[in-house]
């Protein structure tokens, strides 16, 4: 019989390779020195290793009828070797016919399932477990050892040698050694790429949020006490803990970005991100991009790889604004996403899984654009699971006051001089001025004002700016309603607000909350109407 060969005799220094591996902080370097360094010598004919991950190809895995559930298996991440048999054959290619194991199934499932080496130091006799004996028998294999990579209590997968030559006690010491600190090595691997993710995505998260302090146009919180106000605010206060879509609907200048804002802090979400995307802003042939990222050499100009506005929201909030303008066919994309909860960057196969929620703004009328066909339905009533209309400020003029004095303080403590008095006069006059920029408008008229009250009197350039054309809705009068009407008007959006509630009347997140009312006058309201609840009201 042929002497068993210890394993020093057939890697020149294991120690260095063993030095070797506990320097390097890449998974993909690691993975590759292990295997190159054992096939080096020519009595190795094969060496691999296989990981643990998810399954992914198992509509087409050979392997599939004898996988216990498809969800885990071992996936050949690396190889090396030479060939006697067929001097040209090439080793190195990791998408052959054993690419995939299942946990359990052949030898190299075996020892991921029990943690439990398989070493044959002699084939003698050939073992019943091989898969292809005729590759054995042309390559002259003799020995065999496949080891467990473990960490603590978790299996990352297993290293298989496949010797010319019979493998004695301390080659196989060796090997059991080499796996080990392999192991180690690619544990500590895997810790060093996760940070430095990690610090890619905060740098990037750093990035957004500065741009955003650099170029937002922030008009402070919502202020006001209007009835259409306080309605909303009901309404941002019961959507805001769930992880529904929703759909900001109101003219420009409206504050809809403030009220994304809200919701988003109200959340559960509010320790993650909310990444703002202008939906009108990106170009055309960038939505791809911008939305799912990019990988390095994907397109001309790709130079680094780039991280989507979805995977910088993940966990968090996704605003996004303008979401009208995204071109038709290009909302099938963002709908597939919406669905799956997976985006794919720009140049890569695999989808990533992503945990978002979508918050959408739009001063279009959706759902007629969907009807003309310029907006796609299916993503319309995707997108529209809770739709939050924002009053014009033409509907809300009791609060100009509040949102004149809110604005002047703000401005104030900017220019570092004292508020300008506000007179009734001025008041008066915004009250009538119809206000078709909206709060935006408004900022816009009292900063050009304040900078040029030198007296400390305010003087607004109203005077000569027409009211904006009357909107397709306000174009004709409404009709006159008679008192049955009105109480019937008023009976059935109770009615609506005690639905939405679930029949509650009291508290913050109550009916009487919701409708701007107290709720003992609610109650009131609901005993004149003959309107009842069966639901607690408490």
């Amino acid at each position: 019989m042929e002497q068993a060969t210890d394993w020093p005799d057939l890697i020149a220094d294991p120690k260095r390779l063993l030095l070797d591996m506990a320097v390097l902080r890449g998974t993909a370097e690691l993975l590759s020195l292990v295997v190159h360094r054992l096939a080096e010598p020519a009595h190795v004919a094969l060496v691999r290793i296989w990981l643990l991950r998810p399954g992914d190809i198992c509509a087409i895995c050979r392997l599939r009828p004898e996988c216990p559930d498809q969800t885990r298996c071992l996936h050949l991440v690396a190889s090396a070797g030479n060939s006697f048999a067929d001097p040209g054959a090439d080793y190195s290619g990791i998408d052959g016919a054993f690419r995939r194991f299942p946990l359990g199934v052949r030898k190299v499932g075996r020892i991921a399932a029990t943690a439990t080496a398989i070493e044959v130091p002699d084939m003698a006799v050939e073992p019943d477990w091989i898969a292809h004996p005729e590759w054995i028998r042309a390559e002259g294999i003799r020995g065999f050892g496949g080891q467990p990579l473990v960490v603590g209590d978790e299996v990352l997968g297993v290293l298989a040698v496949f010797s010319r030559v019979p493998i004695g006690q301390a080659g196989l010491d060796w090997l059991r050694t080499i796996a080990d600190c392999a192991a180690a090595s690619l544990a500590n691997a895997r810790a060093w790429e996760e940070i430095g993710a990690l610090e890619h995505r905060l740098a990037q998260e750093n990035e957004y949020l500065r741009e955003e302090v650099r170029g937002g146009e922030s008009f402070g919180e919502m202020v006001g006490q209007s009835t259409a106000l306080v309605a909303m605010h009901g309404q941002v206060r019961l959507v805001a803990p769930t992880d529904s879509t929703v759909l900001i609907l109101g003219e420009s200048g409206t504050g809809k970005e403030l009220i994304a804002r809200e919701l988003h802090q109200r959340s559960g979400r509010a320790e993650r991100p909310l990444i703002k995307v202008n939906c009108a802003a990106i170009p055309r042939e960038l939505y791809d991009s911008e939305f799912f990222g990019h990988t390095r050499g994907s397109f001309t100009g790709a130079v680094r790889d780039r991280v989507g506005r979805f995977e910088l929201a993940d966990g968090g909030t996704l605003f996004l604004d303008e979401i009208g303008e995204i071109p038709l066919d290009l909302q099938s994309k963002l709908l597939r996403v919406l669905q799956e909860g997976e985006v794919q960057r720009v140049g890569e196969e695999r989808p990533r899984k992503v945990d978002v929620r979508i918050i959408a703004a739009t001063n279009r009328d959706l759902k007629q654009e969907s009807a003309d066909g310029r907006f796609r339905s299916d993503l319309y009533y995707r997108l529209s699971v809770f739709p939050i209309v924002v009053p014009p400020l033409r509907h809300r003029t009791d609060d100009i006051p509040l949102l004149t004095e809110h604005i002047l303080a703000q401005l104030a403590r900017r220019f570092g001089r004292p508020v300008p008095r506000l007179t009734v006069a001025n008041i008066q006059q915004m009250q009538r001025y119809d206000w078709p920029g909206n709060i935006r408008e408004l900022q816009h008229v009292l900063e050009r004002a304040f900078i040029t009250s030198t007296d400390g009197r305010l003087t607004l350039d109203l005077e000569d700016r027409p009211p904006s054309p009357p909107a397709a809705e306000d174009a004709l009068p409404p009709p006159i309603l008679t008192a049955a009407q009105l109480r019937q008007l008023e009976a059935d959006n109770i009615r609506r607000a005690l639905r939405e509630v679930n029949g509650k009347i009291y508290g913050s997140d109550g009916a009487a909350a919701l409708l701007g009312l107290k709720p003992t006058t609610l109650a009131s309201r609901m005993k004149s109407l003959g309107i009842t609840t069966t639901v607690s009201v408490q």
